[in-house]
This record gives C-alpha cells, sequence and structure tokens, in this order.
C-alpha cells in the first residue's frame, strides 16, 4: 500500500513539471557518468583580465548568521540555529555535519566579517584543499552562486585595494573563480528552476560584470539571458516574488540591490523597476515588529531584514519617496500573491493568506496554509504561523508544512495539499473566486479552495474574513460535502500568550500588551492542543493552539477575536 501512494504521489507530483525541468532532471543525473572534473579542473585558465566595476555604494553584507570574528577565527560556525566545531581554518568536508548546515559552510557568507589577511587565508585554504570533484556539496550550483557573489563582493568590492595589490594572491583567487563560473555555465539549476535558477542567474551577472575581458562578457550575458526571462515570471506585478515566502522575497530584493550596485547600465536598467515594487511589498510583508510574517518557508536570521534591505534600497535609488517601502495605514492587498490584510499606527497588523501553495513547477517552499492568518496587536504577535525549523526529512519539516501547524480548518486530519517527502507537492487545491472589499476601517477578504475535493464526499471549505478597526476579527467557514467530515479549525497562539479562561466556547488570552477574547460560534467543542512555533530554524518554542473540533456535512461555523 505505502508503495502504491508513493507511486500515486510521484505521478501527481511529476504531473505539474515544465517539460525542461524533466530534461534538466534527466541531464542532472545522466551527467556525472559522462563529464571528468579532474580535467576540467586542469583546463588552461586566461591571464587576468582586469576588473570593471564602478560601485555605486558598498554592497550590502548578508546576514551573518551570528558568526563573529572572534568565533569564525576560533573555528566555531552557526548555522540554521546550530553551533560546530570546525576549526580554522574550517574542515571542509564532515559527513555528519547536515546537508544545508555544509551548504552553508561553502557560501562564504561569513566571509564578510573577516579583515582581509583574515578572508584571504581562509579562501587561500579552500581553493588549496576543496579541489573540483563528483558529489562534493560545496561544487553544487547552489553553492557556487552564492560563493561567487560572496567572493567577488568582499575582494572586488569591499577590499578591492587590497586585492589588486597582492598580485599573487589575485592570479589564484582568478584561477577559482574562473573555473567556478565556468562549471557553473555548464551546471545551471535548470532541473529546479525558481530561486536557484535565480541565484545562477545573478552571480553569473554579477561575476560577469565585475571583470574585463571574454569570459566575463560570456558570464554577463549568459546570466542576464536568465535574468531577462526570470525576473517578469518570478516578480508579480504586485512585486511579491512567485513562491510567496517573506523569506525568500527578501533574499531576491537583495541579489537585485548588489546587481544594481554594480553600476552596470544593463543590469540597472533591468533590475530598477522590479527592485521598487519589490521593496514596496516588503512592507506589506512585515509585522510591526519589523520582522516578516512567517509565511510558507520563512524564518527570521537567514536573510537581511525589511528595515535594512528598505533603507539600503532606498539609498541606492536615491529614492526619498515614501511609498517605497509602502508601510502605510489601512488595508493592503497584493492580488497576485493572494495576500491581504490591514494595519494602523497603534502596533495592528493581520495578513490572510488567500493564495495558491505557489507555481506549480516548483512548490518546494510551499505549505499547506490556505486560508490562515497571521495577527499582532499592540506591536506584539497574537495569531502566529508555524515558520519552519528545518529542510532535511523529519518529523518537524513534516508538521510545519502541514495544515495543522497553521490557523486554518483541517478536515479529516488530512492536509489540504498532498506534502510529501520535504519539498514535495501531490494533488494540490487553489483558491477559487478571490473577493476582497477594502474600506476605510478594515475589509472583507472571502474565498474558497477545492484543496479537499479529492476526500471521499468532496468537502469545499469557504472562509471570510471580516476585520474593522476597532479590533474585531470575525472569521466564518461553511463547508459543503456529501458526507460527514470531522473538522478541526485552530488558533495558534504565539508562545508569550497565556490563557487566562478556557470555558465552553471560548476563551480569555493574555499577551504582553493587553488581552484579547476568542468566541467561537456553532456545534463543536474547543480544546487546547500542544504546539510548535519556529521563528528561526533549528528553534522549536512549545506553543498552545485553540482547536474548535466539529463534525457535518453541511455546516457554518466562525470565530470572532476581540480586544478587550
Amino acid at each position: 500500500m505505502t508503495a502504491v501512494k508513493s507511486t500515486q504521489q510521484l505521478l501527481f507530483t511529476v504531473r505539474y513539471l515544465r517539460g525542461r525541468q524533466i530534461v534538466g532532471q534527466v541531464c542532472a543525473r545522466l551527467r556525472p557518468f559522462l563529464e571528468n572534473p579532474g580535467l576540467f579542473a586542469a583546463k588552461a585558465v586566461p591571464p587576468f583580465p582586469g576588473f570593471c566595476w564602478r560601485l555605486l555604494h558598498d554592497f550590502l553584507p548578508p546576514v551573518s548568521h551570528n558568526n563573529t570574528s572572534t568565533d569564525i577565527l576560533q573555528g566555531r560556525l552557526h548555522f540554521l540555529g546550530n553551533t560546530k566545531d570546525v576549526g580554522w581554518p574550517p574542515k571542509w568536508y564532515n559527513v555528519n555535519r547536515p546537508l544545508l548546515w555544509e551548504c552553508n559552510l561553502h557560501y562564504f557568507d561569513y566571509l564578510w566579517a573577516l579583515e582581509y589577511d583574515q578572508a584571504k587565508m581562509v579562501v587561500s585554504n579552500w581553493m588549496a584543499n576543496y579541489l573540483l570533484g563528483q558529489g562534493k556539496v560545496g561544487w553544487a550550483s547552489y553553492p557556487i552562486s552564492f560563493r561567487l557573489m560572496n567572493w567577488c563582493g568582499v575582494f572586488f568590492g569591499k577590499y578591492w585595494m587590497y586585492t589588486e595589490a597582492d598580485l599573487a594572491f589575485l592570479r589564484v583567487l582568478w584561477r577559482s573563480i574562473y573555473l567556478q563560473a565556468e562549471w557553473l555555465s555548464r551546471h545551471l539549476e535548470r532541473h529546479l528552476l525558481g530561486n536557484h535558477l535565480f541565484e545562477n542567474g545573478v552571480a553569473l551577472a554579477l561575476t560577469g560584470s565585475c571583470f574585463s575581458g571574454a569570459a566575463g562578457d560570456k558570464w554577463f550575458k549568459a546570466g542576464v539571458h536568465i535574468l531577462t526571462k526570470e525576473i517578469p515570471e518570478q516578480i508579480l506585478n504586485d512585486g511579491m516574488h512567485f513562491e510567496r515566502s517573506p523569506m525568500y522575497h527578501c533574499r531576491i530584493i537583495y541579489l537585485l540591490a548588489m546587481l544594481f550596485n554594480t553600476g552596470n547600465q544593463q543590469l540597472g536598467d533591468l533590475v530598477k523597476k522590479p527592485l521598487g515594487k519589490m521593496i514596496a511589498a516588503l512592507g506589506h510583508l512585515t509585522h510591526p515588529d519589523s520582522r516578516i510574517a512567517l509565511l510558507n518557508d520563512s524564518a527570521f536570521g537567514i536573510y537581511n531584514p525589511p528595515s535594512q534591505l528598505e533603507s539600503y534600497v532606498r539609498n541606492l535609488l536615491n529614492s526619498n519617496n515614501s511609498d517605497l517601502c509602502n508601510i502605510t495605514k489601512g488595508p493592503f492587498a497584493l492580488p497576485e500573491a493572494g495576500y491581504y490584510g490591514f494595519r494602523d499606527d497603534e502596533g495592528t497588523y493581520i495578513i490572510c493568506d488567500a493564495a495558491r501553495i505557489g507555481p506549480d513547477y516548483i512548490p518546494g517552499h510551499a505549505h499547506a496554509d490556505m486560508f490562515s492568518f497571521e495577527l499582532s496587536l499592540k506591536g506584539y504577535r497574537v495569531i502566529v504561523d508555524s515558520g519552519v525549523y528545518d529542510y532535511e526529512p523529519s518529523p518537524m519539516r513534516r508538521y510545519c508544512r502541514s495544515t495543522k501547524a497553521h490557523n486554518t480548518l483541517e478536515i479529516n486530519d488530512q492536509d489540504q495539499c498532498e506534502m510529501w517527502a520535504s519539498f514535495r507537492v501531490a494533488r494540490r487545491g487553489y483558491p477559487r473566486d478571490v473577493k476582497w472589499e477594502p474600506f476605510d476601517n478594515g475589509f472583507r477578504l472571502g474565498a474558497w479552495h477545492d484543496g479537499y475535493k479529492r476526500l471521499k464526499g468532496s468537502p469545499i471549505h469557504y472562509r471570510k474574513f471580516t476585520w474593522n478597526e476597532s479590533g474585531k476579527l470575525n472569521v466564518k467557514d461553511k463547508i459543503a460535502a456529501s458526507k460527514t467530515q470531522n473538522m478541526v479549525s485552530r488558533l495558534h497562539l504565539h508562545p508569550n500568550c497565556k490563557i487566562d479562561q478556557l470555558k465552553d466556547n471560548s476563551a480569555n488570552i493574555a499577551y504582553p500588551a493587553g488581552k484579547i477574547k476568542i468566541t467561537f460560534s456553532g456545534d463543536g467543542k474547543l480544546s487546547l492542543e500542544d504546539s510548535y512555533y519556529c521563528p528561526e530554524f533549528g528553534v522549536k518554542i512549545a506553543n498552545k493552539a485553540l482547536t474548535f473540533s466539529f463534525s457535518g456535512s453541511k455546516i457554518e461555523t466562525e470565530f470572532q477575536i476581540t480586544t478587550l
């Protein structure tokens, strides 16, 4: 039975892939048998051609992951909530380290925290001891993309005067950069597409723009070719990145800012408009605590925070336009992304998810969270999303992606979409007939989804949000099915919330700045359930979820959240 189910899931997953993805998957699996990395690494490298950046400003360093120069030089590196002793210089290969942690080691984001001689030392050690080889994590295309951007940014941006004068190091560095860019250009992640191919394109365009000569021109053209196709697809008209993760949205903003800062006119013309749209959308994805909403695969501390990105981009674009990062009072909508909400000047913020799970051919960062929402009051998060704990196959990865982990309706203990493995989605549902009605003091948002039609009885879930400025949220659910269904509506409370009272169908909740009352209506049972809040990778905080359980085939229920 398990094998049959797995085969079915695989077929339902593969049916959504694009033709070039399938071709890319075949090529990615055959390529190791057809190429010789040793011969590739021995190829002749042209002389250093000189670099040609005329940067507009200093580059914005990526997030350090709390890696200080002291810790780095003592051989302690911290990624994804996990600190490991790697030695100095680091031991570049260890089978006992998690894959994504190992990738971060080879990204070299931490290079920005080091002085020139220290950065030179660690990079020289990597070049001497981590040679190109089949199956090496650090030679996969995604780590190469990060590493090229970091090496170029540090040695030809931050420390270009030192690098230019250090001819012996410059020759070795150029040889490695040449080899990495050539390898990347032959191993583009067309089997994945999405943010992976975007990173590849940015890395080639950025590296190509850095150097004079034929090689730089070739990388530049390859990168621009990718980005010219991917930017219109991946950046929606409302400014949201199409994978609908605020965390990856921040990363794409960072990448576009890096390109704009090169001073290359062609790159500036390519990215200026989408960069402005994305930074404006970021305002709507930001809670009053200045951190992102944790929708889909999102966590704090992985990429640069909104305020830092907004300030940097405003400076880059020489903009005093208050709409650049549009954090304004009242209702807001990102209609193509499917995110809607409201904020005021007193620290109230709500964002509702009426979004597709993402592009059908790459839903790996999606969660089964249609019609979920997050709520902050007086600047404090009260109703929260699960966040994301890790990307490794694990019960916590499964939990964070599940409908159970979100503030929406679960039917028959099933996810709205068939989430499997770490990044796979088989059968999936879609929001339908989304109706958005903003008004001065609030909004109404209604839609239905067909994610559960695969179940017996073909249940349909309709949800309507009504918010008004007085601090009252009303959420009405309708379920229609041909057979009885067992349903649970959940509200996940921030760990700082305390249950003052739970009685009948209502609960009084205290949070650091006040109290709210949550009241459910309908024939059901209100109870508490243990839950987890994962605001950072590797961080799992116990919290509580209010659960309202009920059964029926045609049933209406609702809940209200009011301030006390």
